[in-house]
């Protein structure tokens, strides 16, 4: 990772951090997804963008690996996801060999223009939703 782009993620995830997510958590139809904390093992929720499809949600996340929701998935891939105000559990499961630039062309207009413009690793991520 170049030092620019590791710049400008710690801006964007600091701005995301302080500003953006805890007023996006208090919107009632904003999309969160719920995993547990690795460490703390508290709930941890993030305004995220994707879309259902069937039995499943589909997201795409800008900085793979290096999000922390992406590593509290590897350390418990039990999530919760809410949409348009109703929660689903669910497993979510990574999936680094499909094509997110391809998957974001599926999802809302708006937060996939953002994630291709802020993200420097793009990392597909699917939850299988229970109920």
């Amino acid at each position: 990772m170049s030092r620019e782009t590791d710049r400008k993620q710690r801006v964007v995830t600091a701005f995301q951090r302080h500003v953006a997510n805890p007023v996006l958590r208090r919107v009632p139809l904003q999309t969160l997804l719920e995993t547990t904390g690795r460490t703390s093992g508290l709930p941890r929720r993030t305004p995220i963008g994707g879309r259902r499809v069937g039995d499943a949600f589909w997201l795409v996340s800008e900085y793979g690996e290096k999000s922390h929701y992406i590593r509290n998935i590897k350390a418990d891939p039990s999530v919760r996801v809410r949409i348009r105000g109703r929660w689903h559990e669910g497993t979510a499961h990574l999936l680094p060999d499909d094509d997110p630039v391809a998957r974001l062309r599926t999802l809302p207009r708006m937060n996939s223009a953002a994630v291709r413009v802020l993200g420097s690793r793009l990392l597909t991520v699917r939850v299988d939703l229970r109920g």
